[in-house]
């Protein structure tokens, strides 16, 4: 079986496995650079040596992080292969990913939220906002949203998040007020929880990191400010007040736990009180 025929007949599996149009974009632009390579050849002319010389030959020119996307890709394919009884063996099996340096996610002072929260003008501004940041929620999780997909009774929400998985998240009772603000003044029919001003239609994810921008700008908080920011606050949040990384976890909707572990690094805070119990 040769690259091609390969590709289409994984992708269909991962589509089946509820893998995101995103991921299997990038991975298609791996599979082409593969091919690129090699040329359309047979899965079982390519061996471990021939995949690290192709490897190494790229390993300079490309960040740890980029040749780790390749890499997987190349293990995740000849897995399948070996799986699928198209190869007897996997000639990525023993191909490493290189270490990459742990790389702490920014996030926003309580200072910092509170000026943004102060730089909001309208309804939809402080609605977004304070949903953001209450649920933690990815942004293309948030522009999916209806509005009738929000349970006020209990201040939660089903977002369905990477892998085509569900999952609920909370807000607070800031949101909740403002969420209610908002929506009782819209006069559209739209389904959507957040809507553009002009013709009403649901935001899209370049929209609303627009308005996120617009509320920095205005907070006069010297720094870039985007809606993931708002997620990395949400996680750090939780942990400074005692939540378990498992919690945070599942709230965040992160399929592995060394995601989570990350914000550990965060969490100044919390290390120096549990300092402080023990000495």
């Amino acid at each position: 079986m040769i690259l091609s025929e390969a590709w289409n007949l994984y992708k269909a599996d991962k589509q089946i496995q509820g893998y995101s149009p995103q991921t299997l974009k990038a991975y298609n632009v791996q599979l082409n650079l593969l091919i690129r390579h090699f040329g359309d050849v047979s899965l079982d002319e390519i061996t471990t040596d021939s995949l690290k010389l192709y490897l190494g030959k790229v390993a300079d020119q490309l960040k740890a992080a980029s040749l780790g996307h390749r890499i997987r890709l190349i293990k995740s394919l000849f897995r399948w292969a070996q799986d699928e009884n198209v190869l007897n063996g996997n000639p990525a099996s023993k191909i490493k990913e290189p270490k990459l340096d742990i790389r702490i996610p920014k996030f926003l002072s309580e200072e910092e939220i509170e000026h943004l929260r102060e730089a909001c003008y309208t309804p939809l501004e402080n609605a977004l906002f304070e949903f953001m940041y209450s649920t933690g929620c990815r942004i293309g999780e948030a522009v999916n949203l209806n509005r009738q997909s929000i349970n006020f009774s209990n201040q939660s929400v089903i977002v369905l998040g990477k892998g085509n998985k569900e999952r609920k998240v909370y807000f607070n009772t800031r949101c909740d007020i403002w969420l209610k603000r908002y929506l009782n003044e819209r006069e559209d029919d739209q389904a959507a929880l957040f809507v553009t001003v002009r013709a009403p239609h649901r935001m899209s994810i370049s929209q609303i990191r627009y308005v996120i921008k617009r509320i920095s700008k205005r907070s006069g908080i010297n720094k870039s400010i985007h809606p993931h920011q708002l997620r990395h606050s949400y996680a750090t949040t939780l942990l400074n007040n005692g939540a378990p990384l498992e919690v945070i976890q599942n709230l965040m909707g992160h399929e592995k736990s060394e995601t989570t572990k990350i914000y550990a690094y965060l969490s100044g805070t919390l290390r120096r009180e549990l300092y402080k119990k023990i000495f």
